[in-house]
C-alpha cells in the first residue's frame, strides 16, 4: 500500500520555500473519499474493530494492516457527500493529512506536506515557521508524524513476524448486495484461527507477553463489520457519487 495515495504533490517542507506558508485545519475528508482501504497502526486495532474491518495487505516489507473503508475501487463509504467522515473514529493515516513523513538522503526523517492541499495557503491560517524557526502549530505536527513513523515502524514487525508463524491465510469471499449484485473481494489476507489456536505454547507466550495476541483477536472481532460495510454500499446505491468524485 501506498503511503502518499491520499495525496498530490508531496515536498519536503523546507524553512526558506515555505517560510511564509500557513495552515487551516481540513474542515472535508473530500481528499479521502477515492481509497477503500488505508494502512492502520497495531496501537489503532481496538478503536477501529468497533467501526471498520481490518486485515492484511501487501506492503513493502511485508503485511501490512489495513481497514476496509469500500468494496469498490475508488469509493470510500464512510465518506458522504459532503466530505463528513461517518464513523467515530478516524485512523491516524488519514487525520495526518495534508502532512506526511519521509525518508532524506541517510534515512532521517522529514516533514512532507501535499503541496496542493487547500490546508495551506499564504495569507489564512497558522504559521508554520517564525524567524525560520518551527512554530508551536509546526511542532505539534511534528510530533505527530514521529509518533507515527515509529508505531508504523513496530506494526511492520507485528506482520512480519505473523506471516513468519504462518498464521495468515487469504481470504476470498463474495458480498452480496439488497438488490441481489455481487462484489467479489480478493486478496484479503486474514488471521488463521486453526493455526492460531495451534500455536506452541512458547509462541502464544511470546504474543501474549507483548500484547500481539490481543491485538490479533481485535483483529479477528473487526471481521463481522464486513456485513455493516456491505450495508453501507446498498444503502449508498450504484449511481451515487460521493465528495471528492
Amino acid at each position: 500500500m501506498s503511503e502518499m495515495m491520499l495525496y498530490e504533490r508531496v515536498v519536503a517542507l523546507n524553512d526558506q520555500i515555505h517560510a511564509s506558508l500557513k495552515v487551516r485545519p481540513a474542515t472535508s475528508f473530500a481528499y479521502a473519499a477515492r481509497t477503500n482501504s488505508v494502512p492502520v497502526l497495531a496501537s489503532e486495532f481496538f478503536e477501529c474493530a468497533r467501526e471498520y474491518p481490518i486485515v492484511f495487505a501487501r506492503g513493502e516489507s511485508g503485511p501490512v494492516p489495513a481497514v476496509l473503508l469500500g468494496l469498490r475501487d475508488a469509493e470510500n463509504l464512510y465518506v458522504d457527500g459532503e466530505g463528513k467522515w461517518d464513523a467515530r473514529y478516524v485512523p491516524a493515516f488519514v487525520r495526518r493529512y495534508p502532512f506526511v513523513p519521509g525518508k532524506g538522503a541517510q534515512g532521517e526523517l522529514l516533514v512532507c506536506i501535499d503541496e496542493l492541499s487547500p490546508c495551506f495557503d499564504a495569507s489564512e491560517g497558522e504559521a508554520l515557521f517564525a524567524g525560520g524557526k518551527p512554530t508551536p502549530q509546526l511542532d505539534h505536527a511534528i510530533k505527530f508524524l514521529t509518533e507515527f513513523h515509529q508505531a508504523a515502524a513496530g506494526t511492520e514487525l507485528l506482520g512480519r513476524r505473523l506471516q513468519d508463524l504462518g498464521l495468515l491465510r487469504q481470504s476470498d469471499s463474495v458480498a452480496q448486495l439488497n438488490d441481489g449484485s455481487q462484489f467479489r473481494l480478493n486478496g484479503l489476507n486474514v488471521v488463521d484461527e486453526a493455526k492460531l489456536r495451534a500455536l506452541d505454547p512458547a509462541s502464544v507466550q511470546e504474543l501474549f507477553a507483548n500484547g500481539s495476541l490481543a491485538v490479533i483477536y481485535a483483529h479477528l472481532m473487526s471481521l463481522g463489520n464486513l456485513g455493516a460495510l456491505v450495508d453501507r454500499l446498498s444503502k449508498r446505491g450504484v449511481g451515487k457519487t460521493v465528495a471528492g468524485s
